[in-house]
């Protein structure tokens, strides 16, 4: 009864179309609000024991009282979405629909990995742990950002807000890696890997404004042609590549798991980095891992059909490796574009975030908790390629960590910001069951 009643919770929860945007104006509003309002109608006993506040406009950060007084833990997630169309879809995007039986149950939906099935996974443990009649031995906040998916700014109000009051958490545990299967070359187990930095999300717009005119006289090269030219260069012009501390932890910890040739160089790594390299560069996944990436996301020139664009503009997407820096990505893009009529413009710098530490007893309750849920997983460091509000929380804490305990294929893993966003029921179960055995460490 408990599995089935948390399964239409969260398929209540994801029918709720929490939509981000990046122009605000455009938000439905109402939705997040009705959101807010069905967490607390679902989840009685959360509501009669923990304190909750609004922060930052819709933002929700609740506390659970503890026994203790010792430095508490914050489980994070976030309710926002990125958008979604009907088009493409096997099942609409906001239905939540369970298909299949037994172990083969899927729920589908936008927000069921990213990131609603964490937030309602961790509501799920923290209601059964007060029906246990379960009281922490220090405090416990839950922080639920509500514009993560794009400007994250609910989050950095909710560290403002515990930096204020003094508060430096013993552990954070955001979203981020997952129990993956199929994830790396050679090593046939799944991998429970904990994000133990972030890189950088930065955004730049490359701009290109000249004399317009009638499309019947173009000059010989246009202002969408310079702006192509310059997307072109600067796609065949791969940023460098190499291992950071949290990288080679994570091959280290991989070498005795791994099989044939991939086996053999992870076990000679001081002499076999540079062909490791190269098989890293053969998979999108970790070749991300290796090196600062770029993306072009969004273009944008003209006003007329028969008239010259006077102002053309691309969006660049860059995910800043650790150890680099903003500034390097930038200067490598100036080099890679080789144009001064292009003009870059920083729109939102991000930084890599601080490694947090492999041992003690942050890392040791998360590989411990893994242990108990997910036994067949070899838990492993590794740096989430993907921005998420944790980054904030570096600011107060040294033990920030991505994880999310659900099992994704690669499959499953592919379908992140994309269409049939899905997932198995069986590991969202799993998932609740991860966060009650966390909750019971601290």
């Amino acid at each position: 009864m408990h599995d089935d009643r948390a399964i239409e919770r969260l398929q209540e929860l994801v029918r709720i179309p929490t939509i981000s945007r990046l122009d605000e104006a455009e938000v439905d509003w109402a939705q997040f609000d009705r959101f807010i309002e069905t967490v607390a109608r679902l989840y009685p006993r959360t509501h009669a024991t923990l304190t909750r506040e609004l922060v930052g406009g819709r933002s929700m950060l609740y506390r659970w009282p503890g026994a203790g007084n010792s430095e508490p833990t914050v489980l994070m997630a976030h309710y926002d979405v990125v958008a979604a169309s009907d088009d493409g879809w096997t099942h609409p995007p906001f239905a939540a629909e369970v298909t299949g039986s037994g172990d083969d149950r899927i729920i589908w939906g936008r927000g069921t990995l990213d990131d609603k099935g964490s937030l309602v996974a961790i509501l799920e443990a923290v209601e059964r742990s007060l029906e246990s009649g379960v009281t922490p031995a220090n405090d416990i906040y839950l922080s639920f950002g509500h514009n993560e998916e794009t400007a994250g700014t609910g989050a950095a109000t909710i560290v403002d807000v515990l930096e204020g009051r003094g508060i430096r958490p013993a552990l954070v545990l955001d979203e981020g890696g997952a129990v993956a299967l199929d994830a790396f070359p050679g090593v046939d187990r799944p991998l429970a890997v904990v994000g133990v930095s972030e890189k950088g999300a930065t955004l730049i717009r490359l701009v290109v404004d000249q004399k317009g005119g009638h499309a019947s006289t173009p000059p010989a090269l246009t202002a969408t042609a310079r702006l192509a030219r310059a997307i072109v260069r600067l796609n065949r012009s791969s940023f460098p590549s190499g291992f950071n501390p949290a990288s080679l932890a994570m091959l280290r910890t991989l070498a005795p798991h791994a099989t044939g040739t991939v086996g053999r160089v992870l076990r000679s790594l001081r002499v076999t980095k540079p062909l490791l390299l190269r098989i890293f560069a053969r998979s999108d996944e970790t070749r991300a891992m290796i090196r600062t990436t770029q993306a072009v996301t969004m273009l944008e020139a003209g006003h007329a059909a028969n008239a010259l664009a006077e102002h053309a503009e691309a969006i660049v997407n860059i995910r800043v490796a650790v150890g680099s820096s903003v500034d390097e990505a930038v200067a490598h893009v100036r080099r890679a574009i080789r144009d001064e009529a292009v003009t870059i413009e920083i729109v939102q710098p991000g930084e890599p975030s601080p490694i947090s530490p492999t041992s003690g007893r942050a890392w040791e309750a998360i590989a411990e908790t893994v242990a108990q849920t997910h036994p067949e997983a070899i838990v492993t460091p590794y740096v989430q390629n993907g921005a998420t509000d944790s980054r904030h929380f570096t600011r107060i804490s040294r033990n920030v960590y991505r994880f999310t305990p659900f099992v994704m294929s690669r499959d499953e893993r592919d379908t992140l910001h994309a269409k049939n966003e899905r997932m198995h029921v069986s590991s969202y179960l799993r998932g609740i069951e991860f966060y009650r055995a966390l909750i019971g460490r601290f």
